[in-house]
């Protein structure tokens, strides 16, 4: 089955409606503005319906305020565990009818109670060519260790340490002069492109998830 027909299975809107997406986020939001300026302006068949936050301060919130986006913002410290919060938040994705989880620099570890029910409807965005330097620090981790290439991942997530199913990848050639800063902005520039077109591929029927492998259907 196609990524999407298990989000249209799950979820209760029809095959001609656009995807119901969420997007989790703890931070700035330039991949989350990206991807609802990239549906807005090039016609990906989606829409987003909800932010989801964990940190009510984050400049995501009022990116999501300005484009009249609703959210779900929560402190974790006021439930007594993740396995808590998430069941509140699986509440308010079902609320809204939700068929895609897009995370977008969330920075939460997600539990069972969450991948279970959306295994193959979570995709996530990571700085690195994975399997090679999955975690925190990938930029940094991809300059001290020397290669030659860096890029973007986008997968599948399956409550790992970034190991799901890769949907899609691009490289970028480290330079000589290479700061950390610099190499951060151009893999933030790569990303602002391929997680749009991933989400595209999905609300257009063409991910096909068989066990660790992903197709792209013409």
């Amino acid at each position: 089955m196609t990524a999407a027909g298990a989000a249209r299975a799950a979820g209760a809107v029809g095959a001609g409606s656009p995807l119901r997406i969420a997007v989790f986020a703890s931070g700035s939001g330039s991949n989350f503005q990206a991807l609802a300026e990239a549906i807005r302006d090039t016609g990906i068949p989606a829409e987003i319906r909800l932010l989801v936050c964990d940190k009510p301060a984050a400049r995501v919130v009022q990116r999501a305020e300005s484009l009249g986006i609703p959210a779900f913002v929560f402190r974790p410290k006021e439930y007594a565990s993740r396995e808590a919060y998430e069941t509140d938040i699986i509440g308010r994705l079902e609320a809204e009818g939700i068929e895609l989880i897009v995370l977008a620099g969330y920075m939460r570890l997600i539990t069972d109670v969450l991948v279970q029910p959306y295994y193959g409807r979570m995709i996530n965005v990571h700085p690195a060519l994975l399997p090679a330097f999955p975690g925190v620090n990938a930029i940094r981790q991809a300059l001290d260790y020397g290669t030659k290439l860096a890029g973007v991942t986008v997968h599948f997530v399956d409550g790992g340490m970034d190991s799901g199913p890769i949907l899609a990848q691009r490289a970028i050639e480290i330079r000589e002069d290479e700061s950390e800063e610099s190499l951060t902005e151009r893999i933030h520039a790569v990303e602002h492109e391929l997680y749009p077109l991933a989400v595209r591929w999905i609300a257009e029927g063409k991910v096909e998830l068989d066990g660790r492998r992903v197709r792209i259907r013409e």
